[in-house]
């Protein structure tokens, strides 16, 4: 799996931070926005980046067409589940049984690990009490806010402060514990590999997320799934884990939504939306009419390069 690409949108808030030229497409950014319609009511889709940097606004326009006809939020996370956030991960990520993180990874990954953290300033032995997954988000953290992006310019940060402002109340879909468990749950073979593939694509980031940006801005979705998701067939358990079962659980909420009376702007990180296993398809296989914002209907968005 792309551990880095998939860890911008799989951590969510959990990826705590603190520029790089984002380039811009020069058609009119059409966004991951879609209108899911039931015989009742409509609701919106829309597919976010965690974290981003000030260039990579402002935002397409279907995202306040959305917002502007929709009485209710919805995020993955309750709106203020950052608050205390960073204690309970660091509590969890803390190591039990006397091993250290080097204890737990073999030694070519202990050797890469500490020469990122010396690249970084960053003191490697501090981190020993923790799990290869704690590492592994740090590394992430640390090199997207590196690269510029922050979690307080996130889409999802965005919308969850213009709801506090106007007065619309948000809901989460999971809880804080269930996001940090779907780490701490992982097996220390998964653990060591999602470490050892992260220091592994350290390098790349710059361009994987310039390219990400710029394909989320198009609106063009399979893109981003390629991107994401490229050889995540080699880690069916991961994407079971982080993506699949996700999704599946998500869809009874959403159907619920759709039931109602108000309308929602349901806002969840982009790679959750494409591909077979994504909510778009999920819903639509359910009989629910989806259509993409600013996309003629029966036309796919522009693709990525």
């Amino acid at each position: 799996m792309r551990t880095l690409r998939c860890l911008l949108w799989l951590c969510t808030s959990l990826l705590i931070t603190g520029c790089l030229h984002s380039e811009v497409p020069s058609a009119k950014p059409v966004g991951c926005v879609w209108r899911v319609e039931s015989p009742t009511n409509h609701i919106y889709l829309c597919g976010t980046i965690h974290l981003l940097r000030s260039a990579d606004y402002p935002l397409a326009a279907s995202y306040e067409e959305a917002y502007k006809d929709s009485q209710r939020l919805m995020f993955e996370l309750p709106p203020g589940s950052g608050t205390g956030l960073a204690s309970i991960m660091t509590e969890a990520a803390r190591t039990t049984d006397g091993k250290t993180l080097f204890d737990m990874v073999d030694a070519e990954t202990a050797k890469a690990f500490r020469g990122w953290a010396e690249k970084r300033g960053i003191n490697a032995d501090g981190l020993s009490p923790f799990k290869p997954w704690f590492a592994a988000i740090t590394i992430a953290a640390a090199e997207y806010q590196a690269a510029g992006a922050e979690a307080n310019r996130g889409v999802d940060t965005f919308f969850e402060q213009k709801a506090a402002r106007d007065g619309k109340p948000g809901s989460g879909l999971e809880t804080v514990k269930s996001q940090i468990d779907l780490f701490a749950n992982l097996t220390n073979e998964q653990q060591a590999e999602l470490l050892k593939q992260t220091l592994a694509e350290v390098e790349k980031l710059g361009d994987m997320f310039d390219e990400m940006v710029t394909s989320w801005k198009k609106g063009d979705v399979d893109s981003l799934t390629k991107m994401l998701f490229d050889e995540a067939e080699k880690h069916p358990e991961l994407m079971e884990v982080f993506i699949h079962k996700r999704n599946q659980a998500w869809i009874p909420a959403l159907e619920a939504a759709l039931a109602g009376k108000e309308r929602i702007m349901v806002l969840v990180g982009s790679g959750h939306l494409g591909g077979e296993g994504g909510v778009v398809k999920l819903l639509e296989k359910k009989g629910y009419k989806v259509n993409q914002l600013g996309v003629t209907v029966g036309q796919q968005a522009p693709r990525g390069q």
